[in-house]
């Protein structure tokens, strides 16, 4: 099975607190440019979908979720904010896997996160920098736990 970490799309730097702070034009352009470049991969779309409910990662998947089919689950996950902890997220994620086997699984977060976590499914792997809106897919065999860093995407190229 797949599951697809991405960092939400360019925000604004300042606004009444972290949590609300929007995307920029740039960010959202960002965003479907990924969906576009995932939509290609994944011509069945993606079957679960767990989004921070930070503004700047909703607006992402707002902006994503109109190139992509509808997924059969989408969930707002507090425990993938900024400052989220890798490791239970990690550990929530494959006992969700476990148990529900989804072909595959999105998740829309923002760094630190993404970095910690992508380097927690894939033993031995250093924590990848994320740019905005950039995607890392990892293929998860939740029968052994194995898991391999297949592609780490940009909307630059």
């Amino acid at each position: 099975m797949r599951i697809y970490i991405m960092r939400h799309g360019e925000a604004h730097t300042f606004a009444a607190s972290d949590a609300e702070r929007p995307l920029t034009e740039r960010g959202q352009v960002q965003s479907l440019h990924m969906a576009v470049q995932l939509a290609h991969q994944l011509p069945d779309g993606i079957e679960s979908v767990w989004v921070s409910p930070y503004l700047r990662a909703q607006q992402t998947w707002a902006a994503m979720a109109e190139y992509l089919p509808t997924p059969k689950q989408l969930l707002t996950v507090d425990e993938i904010t900024p400052y989220g902890d890798a490791e239970d997220v990690a550990t929530y994620l494959k006992a969700v896997i476990t148990v529900e086997r989804p072909d595959s699984v999105l998740l829309v977060s923002h760094l630190p996160l993404v970095g910690y976590l992508t380097a927690e499914l894939v033993p031995g792997l250093q924590p990848p920098m994320f740019i905005t809106s950039s995607i890392a897919a990892i293929e998860f065999d939740p029968e052994t736990g194995d898991a391999e860093l297949l592609w780490h995407a940009n909307p630059e190229g």
